[in-house]
């Protein structure tokens, strides 16, 4: 990891394991499972709500931002690799402690380097000789996705569809109804086979940075799948995002952790956050 990260000109930063629960809670957001569920958070003696670390993202653009690195040339790539925390349900592949390598580029809102962090992700797993394929998808814009949601939910209210949905899916679609594509119980697998598709509904610059990002795949000979109920768990993903998966099919592996890591562009999170308006994109790897 170290390697690959100084090839491509990335710099290392750290950052604290424990963070205030608020960074998590604007960023991530409220209703994801990472926070909702699976984050250690507690008060500290004077009361202060703090957290420790799901991930490394929300802590980067924090560092970003408290250190005015928007006045150095752009873009700033970052490379991080440290411990997390989530209270997980334990199964075969997680540990409620595990360690995560980072990439992040801030400044950059060209698909080429969509592309090339993509490329950094499945080189990572070539140099360990395993066969991955890259899961893909474009969320658009906040006005793409508007319109995508209202298709949606008109979708899921048609005649039984929302009674076959499991409890968790429920309550999502009151609160985060996109999250209703990523579910991997079997009846909401099978009702989502209908769904209509975000890709239908990107504009005209979404659609293009998307084409541009599959070519210079293409170029390069990478394997992709484009796969339109890709959405990640996480509320500050916009655009490109991706999953890498692997292609390995025994017994042994299906029951293992299918996605081996992933990422894809953020360009609102900086400014929501309280920063200027930067674009930004990253990925990790568990």
């Amino acid at each position: 990891a170290k390697d690959l990260a100084g090839t491509y000109g990335f710099k290392r930063v750290d950052t604290p394991v424990l963070e205030r629960q608020e960074l998590y809670e604007r960023s991530t957001g409220l209703e994801t499972d990472v926070v909702g569920k699976e984050m250690y958070n507690f008060a500290d003696k004077s009361g202060e709500k703090v957290a420790m670390r799901p991930e490394a993202t929300p802590g980067l653009v924090r560092a970003y931002i408290e250190h005015g690195m928007v006045n150095q040339p752009q873009p700033v790539k970052m490379f991080w690799l440290g411990p997390a925390f989530r209270h997980d349900k334990p199964q075969s592949g997680r540990y409620r402690q595990f360690t995560q390598f980072d990439l992040e580029v801030f400044g950059d809102p060209s698909p080429v380097a969509d592309a090339q962090l993509i490329i950094i992700a499945y080189n990572f797993f070539r140099e360990l000789q395993l066969d991955v394929q890259i899961q893909i998808n474009s969320l658009g814009d906040l006005e793409s996705r508007q319109a995508y949601i209202k298709e949606l939910e008109e979708f899921y209210k048609g005649r039984g569809k929302r009674s076959r949905l499991c409890n968790d899916c429920k309550r999502r679609f009151q609160k985060n109804i996109l999250r209703l594509l990523d579910c991997k119980e079997p009846d909401c697998v099978e009702v989502r086979e209908d769904a209509p598709q975000l890709v239908d509904f990107l504009n005209d610059a979404c659609r293009e940075h998307f084409i541009k990002v599959l070519e210079y795949l293409d170029e390069l000979d990478v394997p992709y799948n484009l796969n339109p109920f890709l959405v990640r768990g996480l509320d500050y993903y916009n655009k490109t995002v991706f999953e890498i998966t692997s292609l390995a099919d025994s017994e042994e592996e299906a029951k293992r952790q299918s996605s081996l890591g992933g990422g894809g562009r953020y360009d609102g999170l900086v400014e929501l956050m309280g920063g200027r308006e930067t674009p930004a994109l990253g990925f990790a790897i568990g």
